[in-house]
């Protein structure tokens, strides 16, 4: 891993963030994604809200249900889970749908785009038994062939995406570039960002009103990442649950380090140069950014919230009917819901095509 990316540091003179990312993390051989499916839970190196238990998954499938009944119960349909890691997630929405509703099981397409085989090999093994309803493809491009109305949703996917850093020097926003000193140690250096390119439109949106040293993320990728989703599914609700921020949040002057960490063995770090291959590498989200990318795509923002609310919203019917009288579900719920855990620091975007968007969205993202 390490000679691989000196090797493409001395091509090129340094390297851009995202290139070193996808090096690190996606490195079909060596990156931290590829080699293994154990990074996610207590054994691995950090927790999801599919590490808590089958309760979102629960809830998620009873989502798509509603959208389903809603859409007039179409004969054919789709959900397609974008990130499905192991399988887990799939899992635990497969077996609740087929539990609650026969007919909507029994035309259910259950698409994963998953292009690191050592994944797609676990996602086959875990989902083994629910094989009638699922379909596994190396590129997403592959499942843009069905007029099938859908769902589609990602957990904790876009954070993953690869992200550019930038730095404020001398009023001008500088994008750092992974290089290697004459003793061979990775370190970041600042260069201009070259006119024309998707970095500096982004850059040059947030204005220059930064203190000296200010860092931040950008990414550049949001655009072609829904574009692609988009052809995937007809008619329905695109929908992520990550962890991030408004822009207004995200790029506040107190920021002044960005959000980067990596994670290891459940420990957060901030140096993403120190063990290539070895420790996640990840950003939080700018939720406005996203809003804005899949306008592009005639896609608007339907809903915004924290995690909380939104999974509280969808687990309304279960609280009523009395299925939330055992311990563990309990548990499982208030770890998801609760501000202390993963409510507050999560939260839900949906995106709708051509619909309009609520004022309490337009104002939580400063649209």
């Amino acid at each position: 891993m390490y000679e691989r990316i000196l090797a493409r540091i001395a091509e090129q003179s340094g390297i851009s963030f995202p290139e070193y990312l996808g090096i690190a993390l996606y490195d079909p051989g060596l990156g931290y994604y590829a080699k293994s499916g154990d990074q996610v839970g207590r054994g691995g190196d950090f927790y999801t809200s599919v590490s808590v238990g089958p309760l979102f998954g629960k809830l998620l499938a009873r989502r798509f249900l509603r959208w389903w009944e809603e859409n007039g119960r179409p004969t054919e349909w789709r959900v397609m889970e974008i990130g499905a890691h192991d399988g887990k997630l799939a899992a635990d929405i497969l077996t609740e749908i087929r539990q609650l509703n026969r007919a909507a099981w029994e035309c259910l397409e259950y698409a994963i785009p998953e292009p690191l085989q050592r994944l797609r090999g676990l996602q086959q093994e875990r989902l083994a038994g629910l094989a009638s309803r699922l379909r596994i493809a190396a590129d997403v491009k592959e499942l843009a062939d069905t007029s099938a109305p859908g769902v589609a949703f990602g957990n904790e996917i876009l954070d993953a995406l690869p992200f550019h850093l930038i730095e404020m020097k001398g009023g001008t926003w500088h994008e750092l570039v992974v290089d290697a000193d004459e003793d061979r140690r990775l370190h970041f250096r600042p260069r201009m960002i070259h006119e024309g390119v998707d970095l500096a439109k982004r850059a040059r949106s947030l204005g220059t009103d930064f203190p000296e040293g200010y860092r931040t993320e950008i990414r550049t990728n949001f655009n072609t990442f829904i574009r692609e989703l988009s052809r995937c599914i007809s008619g329905g609700p695109l929908l992520f649950t990550d962890y991030g921020f408004a822009a207004p949040e995200y790029y506040d002057s107190s920021r002044s380090t960005g959000t980067l960490r990596t994670f290891s063995k459940h420990r957060a770090g901030e140096d993403p140069l120190a063990l290539p291959g070895e420790c996640d590498i990840t950003a939080h989200v700018d939720f406005t950014d996203l809003a804005r990318a899949a306008a592009e795509s005639g896609l608007s923002p339907t809903l915004f919230s924290n995690q909380g609310s939104y999974l509280t919203g969808l687990a309304k019917e279960m609280i009523l009917a009395g299925e939330f009288g055992d311990a563990k579900t309990i548990a499982q719920f208030r770890s998801l819901t609760h501000p202390a855990h993963l409510g507050a620091s999560f939260h839900a975007i949906e995106f709708t095509q051509g619909a309009e968007i609520p004022a309490e969205v337009t104002h939580r993202l400063a649209l």
